[in-house]
């Protein structure tokens, strides 16, 4: 392939293309050559610590869970929680093991589904998912910063002084929060592992303190339940009443989705390799339960002494206990000091719950885009793409002015729809693999997800609008990127069968010579006529001799891509190169430049004009691969060597 030299880089350039990812550039198209299969890559954290970071944004919603719960369910709200824990277990949880399994390097259900989809279609449904997940990621960041603000605003200690500054304070936060991670992934695992465990300690210290007081003012529990029971009647009616409620908490399953995408983290076994990293796919099972068993203790927990030790007065806008509920009993019952430790942690917490949600959009995001040529290279190194997701992370703050209830539809509409993907995802997988029973069972699991997007959707459109915005915005920017990179080289390696190397060696000795033929009946008239055309357009004596060039298009869609090359000899005369590419132009332009690094002669080749418009043969070029084949190829090559003299020759008849 041909290099180009350029100066080195300036210090700050260095810094941010640091650890340039190549994420992205195999798992399932074209892996990297070479690395051996057998080589152990997976130098991660252990599960537990990775289970933290996940763990902020998933073990943080209890800073607003209860009274999630409380607001909409009222008396019925540790009733309908176990409805909550039921699915997060029984559906969720198998769902997003199986997802691990399926797609152990961080991809999620995406890859999962893209694997039934090809060509554009396939990308675009793929953009349309990451249009949701970045819905997902980013609203994660926004809102949980947007919570810690309120946390930290209603204070008694702060209100006073800080009432009217949750915009700046927001926006701060999600500053110190990319800040964060321009310093190292290290030092975010790290504070993540001291806040988990800070905040549960303190949650079970305040769960402990609730049960207690339930326990020794026994007539809060007997109210309760002769409350409950004179407002639903019997058991049926409370469990068909908590599945209608239910929708309205599903900001609860939060958390799987950033489970699997910082999958590529968890360290696994020392004999883990790309293609098989068991390891990896045991531990990140472990992660997922883990966090799912503590999660669902503290919720049925935590929904019960809220509702029972809480006035219902208090739980509405403008109550001491809305969006705070677990820290308004750490005030009650453990005094100011606790309470305010309590708010200190709970504010740290929901700060930082946006870490998980940049981790996964920094493990999913450079996947995918920059594959599909719809981001520049840089998009695969982290740096800058902290920069970018904590400037759109300002940008949504400042349009939601930093209030939580707005972003809560869009938030809770990403959530939703990524579950519901990777359930279908699942029973896909599974009913290829011949899995009649799981089958079934990931199908129920669907439906119950479908139901409970269809009715978020349906309650809260909001966050469906915001959700689109954010699909339009990847798709247009995508495109454009892809158009801007559309001369680029895109051919990642070039390998010629014997035939093909005995072809070039044997034209090395005098001028290479090369035409391209867009192969039709493949006989030898064709082949013939074409010769003699080329030489009547570029008026050439018969003495010189020709290699023909065909190039099939198979994915056009595709970005990058090696290139095959395969040697031929028809009708005992005509010499032929076959070669497979997602665009004829570029594999052309890739040939050229490997002839020419390997012969050290400058290679010619030749073309008729394309007939047509030139614009819709730039069209069919860009979604196609073939169209204006003659100029483009000319100026991939301008573009892949600037040095005139160096560069492959282009004619054109």
């Amino acid at each position: 392939m041909a290099t180009t030299v350029h100066p080195p880089p300036s210090r700050l350039h260095a810094w941010m293309l640091e650890g340039l990812s190549d994420m992205g550039k195999g798992h399932g198209h074209q892996a990297p050559a070479a690395k051996s299969k057998a080589e152990p890559e997976h130098r991660g954290q252990r599960w537990y610590r990775v289970m933290c970071l996940t763990g902020v944004d998933y073990f943080s919603t209890l800073g607003y869970q209860p009274g999630i719960a409380a607001l909409a369910a009222g008396l019925l709200s540790p009733v309908a929680t176990v409805v909550l824990v039921i699915v997060t277990l029984a559906g969720a949880l198998p769902v997003y093991r199986r997802v691990a399994e399926e797609s152990p390097h961080g991809e999620g259900s995406i890859a999962m589904l893209e694997r039934l989809l090809s060509f554009w279609k396939g990308k675009l449904f793929v953009l349309t998912l990451l249009g949701f997940a970045a819905t997902d990621f980013l609203i994660t960041i926004t809102l949980s910063a947007a919570d810690a603000s309120t946390h930290l605003v209603e204070n008694p200690h702060l209100t006073s002084t800080l009432h009217d500054k949750q915009v700046l304070i927001t926006l701060v936060l999600v500053a110190l929060l990319g800040a964060v991670f321009l310093k190292g992934f290290l030092e975010a695992i790290g504070v993540a592992v001291a806040l988990v465990i800070a905040y549960l300690g303190l949650n079970a210290v305040v769960v402990t303190v609730g049960l207690w007081h339930v326990l020794t003012e026994g007539h809060v529990v007997t109210d309760w339940s002769s409350a409950l029971t004179a407002e639903h009647g019997n058991v049926f009616a409370m469990v068909g009443v908590s599945l209608l409620i239910f929708p309205k908490l599903a900001l609860g399953l939060s958390g799987f989705e950033t489970g699997v995408a910082v999958m590529p983290h968890v360290q696994g076994d020392p004999d883990d390799t790309e293609e098989h990293p068991k390891g990896r796919i045991r531990d990140t099972k472990k992660l997922l339960t883990t966090a799912a068993l503590i999660m669902s203790v503290f919720l049925i927990a935590t929904s019960f002494i809220t509702t029972v030790l809480i006035p219902a007065k208090e739980f509405e806008d403008g109550g001491q206990a809305n969006g705070r509920a677990l820290a308004y009993l750490a005030h009650e019952y453990l005094g100011s000091a606790f309470g305010t430790v309590y708010d200190v942690s709970t504010i740290a917490i929901l700060w930082f719950a946006g870490a998980s949600a940049m981790a996964g959009l920094l493990n999913l995001m450079p996947r995918y885009l920059p594959r599909y040529g719809m981001a520049p290279h840089w998009a695969r190194a982290v740096r800058p793409m902290v920069i970018v997701f904590t400037l759109v992370g300002f940008l949504v703050t400042w349009i939601f002015d930093a209030d939580v209830d707005a972003q809560g539809g869009a938030y809770a509409t990403g959530v939703l729809v990524l579950i519901s993907s990777a359930a279908i995802a699942v029973t896909i997988a599974a009913r290829k693999a011949g899995q009649r029973n799981w089958t079934i069972a990931f199908a129920v699991i669907s439906a119950v997800f479908l139901y409970v997007t269809v009715v978020n959707v349906i309650e809260r459109p909001d966050g469906v609008k915001i959700g689109a915005c954010f699909i339009a915005g990847i798709i247009l920017v995508s495109l454009l990127s892809r158009l801007a990179r559309a001369f680029e080289l895109r051919v990642t390696s070039v390998t010629l069968d014997n035939m093909a190397e005995r072809f070039v060696r044997d034209m090395s000795s005098r001028k290479i010579r090369f035409i391209a033929n867009e192969p039709d009946r493949r006989d030898k008239a064709e082949y013939r006529d074409k010769i003699e055309q080329i030489r009547n357009d570029n008026d050439m004596p018969e003495q010189e001799d020709f290699v023909f060039v065909e190039v099939t298009v198979l994915d056009p869609s595709e970005f990058e891509a090696g290139l095959t090359v395969r040697g031929d000899v028809l009708h005992n005369r005509y010499r032929v190169l076959t070669l497979e590419s997602s665009s004829i132009p570029n594999a052309l332009a890739a040939l050229l430049l490997h002839v020419r690094d390997s012969t050290g002669r400058t290679p010619h080749i030749y073309f008729e004009w394309t007939e047509g418009s030139p614009f819709t043969n730039f069209l069919r070029f860009f979604l196609f691969g073939q169209g204006e084949v003659a100029p483009v190829t000319r100026e991939v090559l301008r573009e892949a060597e600037p040095d005139r003299a160096r560069r492959p020759r282009v004619h054109t008849g």
